[in-house]
């Protein structure tokens, strides 16, 4: 039997959705900032595939990283006793915006892996798998602040 699950006032709650907006905003920001180098340095009349982008993917990819592990300290020091909680309804919505967001991650990957196929420059193929990646953790993010929000029907 399935029961619908709505968000009560708690706690743990609390703490989980904030991990949740965590995880989206530092994605968006990580990307952004990304966007504006990489599209910055194509204003100095180099071809957008001829950016040299390595780096500063590989910096948005290390700082979003690091910036969430930061963040999610940060919240867990403001709120030690809330950090270990996680009650069934958690593990479900966890769960519930994990599987969403797989959904960009596969797309991503089958559209490397067609340009891959067609031979396109390894800047797209590296884009469009960062972009996967992005929109899987945004997308995640985003179901589960709308479970806790609004409830979500549990099967």
């Amino acid at each position: 039997m399935s029961k619908l699950f709505y968000t009560g006032v708690g706690a743990d709650v609390a703490f989980q959705e904030k991990r949740a907006w965590i995880m989206g905003v530092v994605a968006i920001a990580g990307y952004a900032v990304y966007l504006a180098v990489v599209l910055g340095r194509a204003q100095d009349g180099v071809p957008l595939a001829e950016v040299s982008y390595v780096a500063p993917l590989l910096w948005a990819v290390g700082g979003a990283i690091a910036a969430s592990i930061a963040l999610h300290i940060l919240v867990a020091i403001a709120s030690p006793g809330d950090a270990d909680t996680k009650d069934q309804r958690d593990k479900e919505i966890a769960r519930l915006g994990e599987y969403s967001g797989q959904s960009f991650l596969v797309i991503g990957a089958v559209a490397a892996l067609a340009l891959s196929m067609a031979e396109a420059d390894q800047f797209w193929i590296s884009n469009v798998i960062y972009l996967g990646f992005v929109l899987s953790a945004v997308l995640g993010s985003v179901v589960k602040l709308a479970a806790y929000r609004w409830g979500f029907q549990s099967w």
